[in-house]
């Protein structure tokens, strides 16, 4: 029989490792979400809906984005910690003002929906992977999945799909058929990156 391997002992993340993660996670969300904005798609999760909010009303996605998460910062205090909080204000706050700076700086003339939907969802799910291993979130569906995974066990990753999808179904009296089913690309990729990587006893590392 094989010997049982042993558990990896945890490594302590740095301040400065934090730091990092906190700006290119968020940074990378927010390019897979100027994508999304490209060709009008949409996504999963709490980003998924400000995106659709953004559509069907005046806010911009920044401040519906930001709006959105206001209900959820107390139970995460409650439920996953004053730091856990805190670094997630902090992800939300830099996901919105690099959602209002991109289009500064980056102009983007002709991009196929299916590439946007694809490398978007890439970006984004990449983007949360990094979050997450840092003891972060993006708010909203982000907090309830973590607690659930960190406390009954149930993967963060099939609990967001389900939430994804929910957004989808909205999408539909606001964008067009297509647009959704191409957006559910973007769904699936960002979901099967932190159904893979982000499993209990995957990564050692803690902060």
């Amino acid at each position: 029989m094989n010997a049982a391997i042993p558990d990896l002992p945890k490594h302590r993340h740095t301040t400065l490792e934090d730091i990092q993660a906190l700006l290119l996670g968020t940074l990378l969300v927010a390019s897979g979400v100027f994508l999304f904005h490209q060709d009008h798609l949409l996504t999963g999760g709490t980003v998924g809906a400000s995106v659709l909010l953004s559509y069907a009303t005046p806010l911009s996605f920044g401040l519906a984005f930001f709006i959105l998460n206001l209900p959820f910062y107390y139970f995460a205090y409650r439920q996953m910690g004053a730091a856990f909080t805190l670094k997630t204000f902090a992800s939300i706050a830099l996901v919105s003002l690099y959602s209002h700076l991109l289009p500064m700086v980056l102009q983007i003339q002709s991009l196929n929906p299916i590439f946007a939907s694809i490398l978007g969802g890439t970006l984004a799910g990449v983007g949360c992977l990094m979050l997450f291993r840092h003891g972060a979130s993006l708010g909203g569906f982000n907090i309830a999945a973590l607690y659930c995974q960190s406390r009954y066990g149930i993967s963060a990753g099939k609990l967001l799909l389900g939430f994804d999808l929910c957004v989808m179904l909205a999408g539909l009296w606001v964008v067009p058929p297509s647009a959704v089913l191409i957006s559910v690309l973007s769904v699936v990729v960002m979901n099967l990156i932190i159904t893979m990587n982000h499993r209990n006893g995957r990564y050692n590392g803690v902060s």
